[in-house]
């Protein structure tokens, strides 16, 4: 009791700080760095004791070491586009180690550097117009990341002169970027080793809490084919004590169905990553949730027994050309006029990105996963009535929506 007691509001708002952004720099969200601090005891006590994650307290900056159960597609980095691109974040990375903070070095002797350190079986070569281009986003990236200063000079220059010169500085981030390991990288043998690296304890102790609560809090769904039987088992087992603990400490919901288990956010915060966001591909979204309620219920999709419902995708397809005959009227110019097959490839990307559709790689055959039930949006019943095509029947205008589903 005496812990409850001491996470009041300020701790959650530093909780969902930490768990939303990568590291909370002092510099940039004073207000943010001085909540953590002023809650560091009791929110390195609850991360350490539910998730088995460790807090960083630097005066520079506080980050919470975030390992997830299982990977996800999101989880790359989105500025980058090719496998390249992280091979050269790791040569920088090894780079800027060895300087001390706040030494300046040119782009020109960084060049030198990582084409000596990239383990690449075709070397790098700094007159290919990609291979600059990787260079520059890495750049870019580790700059936003407050990893490296720039100095004098202009990044993007070099994507057009590979003879232009900027001037960096390191900063103290860049050696906190990656997260220590107890033995050498080398001797894993796989990405699943590695994310259980830290989790030392029994099937049946503390190892299956942490995976438990770092799927819920870093995944928007949890199904239970992916946490495994056991896992989910212990999730169904103390539904009513992890409901309890994750309100009052996250401020989130949780909400378990037959095979799938969620948290969602009542209060709608600018802070928190939800759905939808303001992207109008979101508003699609909900609309095809809705289309997919119709079709499952006039029995013309059929339900399978893990809750999903399998399409070609020349039925997907179809229905996403029924969803613009409904309510293309109201969708922006960029989609009322693309290509379907550019609407398909937008609507099924957020779907997936989501969880709420998955694509089978031996078939092709599109999954709308048991989440996309949780969903449905229209447009109010005035403008529905004067367009052709697919109506929802029976139904209030509305959006119903899992807010904050993670």
């Amino acid at each position: 009791m005496a812990e409850r007691r001491s996470f009041d509001d300020v701790a959650r708002d530093g909780l969902q700080l930490l768990l939303e952004n990568f590291w909370l720099v002092r510099e940039e969200n004073p207000e943010g760095y001085q909540t953590v601090r002023e809650r560091e005891a009791v929110l390195r006590d609850y991360v350490l004791d539910k998730f088995g994650y460790h807090l960083i307290v630097h005066r520079h900056f506080v980050k919470l070491e975030k390992i997830p159960a299982r990977t996800e597609p999101w989880m790359g980095i989105g500025h980058f586009q090719h496998p390249r691109d992280y091979a050269m974040l790791c040569c920088l990375l090894a780079f800027v180690e060895e300087k001390a903070v706040d030494e300046q070095f040119l782009l020109s002797h960084l060049c030198n550097e990582v084409q000596a350190l990239y383990p690449g079986e075709l070397p790098l070569d700094w007159r290919s117009y990609e291979h600059r281009k990787s260079l520059v986003r890495v750049l870019q990236f580790m700059t936003e990341m407050n990893m490296l200063r720039v100095v004098d000079g202009d990044t993007s220059s070099f994507n057009f002169n590979e003879s232009s010169e900027v001037l960096y500085e390191a900063t103290v981030m860049a050696r906190y970027f990656m997260r220590s390991y107890p033995k050498d990288l080398a001797q894993f043998a796989s990405k699943e080793e590695l994310l259980s690296a830290d989790l030392t304890e029994e099937e049946t102790g503390a190892a299956r809490r942490y995976r438990v609560y770092r799927q819920l809090v870093l995944s928007p769904v949890c199904y239970q084919g992916e946490m495994g039987e056991l896992d989910f088992l212990y999730l169904r087992n103390y539904r009513n004590r992890l409901q309890e603990d994750l309100e009052m400490h996250t401020g989130y919901r949780l909400e378990l169905y037959k095979q799938s288990a969620m948290l969602t956010a009542e209060e709608r915060k600018a802070s928190l990553t939800l759905f939808p966001d303001q992207r109008a591909v979101c508003d699609l979204a909900l609309q095809f949730a809705g289309l997919a309620r119709e079709r499952q219920e006039r029995k013309e999709w059929l339900l399978e027994g893990d809750g999903s419902i399998r399409l070609t995708p020349v039925e997907f397809t179809q229905a996403v050309e029924q969803l613009r005959q409904a309510f293309g009227g109201g969708w922006g110019k960029q989609y009322r006029e693309s290509l379907i097959r550019q609407v398909r490839r937008e609507l099924l990307d957020v779907l997936m990105d989501w969880k709420m559709a998955a694509v089978e790689e031996e078939t092709g055959r599109i999954i709308l996963r048991p989440a996309l039930a949780r969903l449905r949006g229209e447009y109010p019943p005035d403008f529905a009535e004067s367009k052709q095509g697919w109506q929802p029947e029976g139904e209030q205008a509305s959006v119903d929506v899992a807010e904050g589903a993670r």
